[in-house]
C-alpha cells in the first residue's frame, strides 16, 4: 500500500522560509501528479501547489506563486515545497498528496499524516 511521508515542519519567524518533503513508499508506477495541501483553523483543506507528471509543469495559488516552489526528484517519489517571505495567512497543517494531474481542484488519491507550519516572533 503507498504510504507518503513528510518532513520539515515547524515554527518560524515572519518573512522566515520553510523546506517541506515528502517521500513515497510503496508508489508503482502510477501516472500521478504531486501537490501540496494546507489546512488553516476552520477551514477545509486545500490545494497549495502541485506539479504535473507528464511535463513537470508547475501551478501555484495567487497567494503563494512567487513566494513558494514546488519541485520534485527525477524518480517522481519525493517531491519538496519550498516556502519563503512567510506571512500570518500560511500557517496550518500541510499534507502532501498525490492527485489526478494538476486540474483545480485536485483530485486526491493519497494524503501524508500533515505537518504544522505555526509563524511566530
Amino acid at each position: 500500500q503507498v504510504q507518503l511521508v513528510q518532513s520539515g515542519g515547524g515554527l518560524v519567524q515572519p518573512g522566515g522560509s520553510l523546506r517541506l518533503s515528502c517521500a513515497a513508499s510503496g508508489f508503482t508506477q502510477e501516472p500521478y501528479a504531486l501537490a501540496w495541501f494546507r489546512q488553516g483553523p476552520g477551514n477545509e483543506r486545500e490545494g497549495v501547489s502541485c506539479i504535473s507528471h507528464s511535463d513537470g509543469r508547475t501551478y501555484y495559488t495567487d497567494s503563494t506563486k512567487g513566494r513558494f516552489t514546488i519541485s520534485r526528484d527525477n524518480a517522481g517519489s519525493t517531491w519538496f515545497l519550498q516556502m519563503t517571505s512567510l506571512r500570518p495567512v500560511d500557517p496550518g497543517v500541510y499534507y502532501c498528496a498525490t492527485v489526478m494531474g494538476c486540474r483545480w481542484p485536485y483530485d486526491p488519491n493519497y494524503w501524508s499524516q500533515g505537518t504544522q507550519v505555526t509563524i511566530s516572533s
